[in-house]
């Protein structure tokens, strides 16, 4: 498989798109993302559900990737998926540093870390739970809140972070109704942590 993706030269590329991010520390931030194919985790709440068979995507040159972020103003290059650690991404990672973007990554942690990152956020996953040599070099935690017996999964992970990773909550879209309050009053009695809605989703941008 290593020959199809060149090491890292090519990536299974969903979509990209410019836009806000709508998520984390970088909220309303201006941000280029690609959304790389290829997930085995399997989550039940997934809202990409799309991106998990590989066979799906296009193969596409990170060279061609990075010429069409550059044709937008974009500053931030944010690399999501799907699971994208999958992949060598040390090629793309060089190619953002070189052009002057800031790279951003958003991961399960699951897999060995590749690429040199500006920003890591995490966001483990009870299906397959992030490597431990992984933990310590996320920017923020993300934790998504399905039902209450998630916050302990939260403040497992919080323990294990750094000391300057930024903490956020998050309702899993489907429920976000019933557990939005909830997640507020458990901020409130726990406020190291703080608040992530997916507000491109209320705004209905990409």
């Amino acid at each position: 498989m290593n020959d199809i993706f060149e090491g890292g030269k090519k990536l299974p590329l969903i979509d990209e798109f410019y836009t806000l991010q709508g998520e984390g520390n970088f909220f309303g931030s201006a941000a280029y993302f690609i959304r790389i194919g290829g997930c085995d985790i399997g989550c039940h709440f997934c809202d990409t559900k799309y991106s998990w068979d590989i066979n799906n995507n296009e193969l596409m040159e990170i060279e061609k990737i990075i010429e069409n972020v550059k044709q937008t103003e974009a500053k931030i290059l944010v690399v999501t998926g799907g699971e994208p650690l999958l992949y060598n991404l040390d090629p793309i990672c060089e190619l953002i540093e070189k052009n002057n973007l800031k790279s951003h990554l958003e991961t399960s942690g699951a897999y060995k870390m590749s690429g040199k990152w500006d920003w890591i956020c995490l966001s483990p996953k009870r299906n397959l739970p992030p490597l431990e040599e992984n933990i310590p070099m996320a920017s923020e935690l993300k934790v998504i809140i399905f039902d209450e017996s998630d916050f302990e999964w939260a403040e497992k992970y919080a323990a294990l972070v750094n000391d300057d990773c930024l903490l956020y909550l998050q309702p899993e879209w489907s429920r976000r109704n019933s557990m939005t309050k909830t997640i507020v009053e458990y901020i409130k009695k726990n406020p190291k942590w703080r608040l992530s809605i997916q507000a491109h989703k209320y705004i209905k941008i990409p």
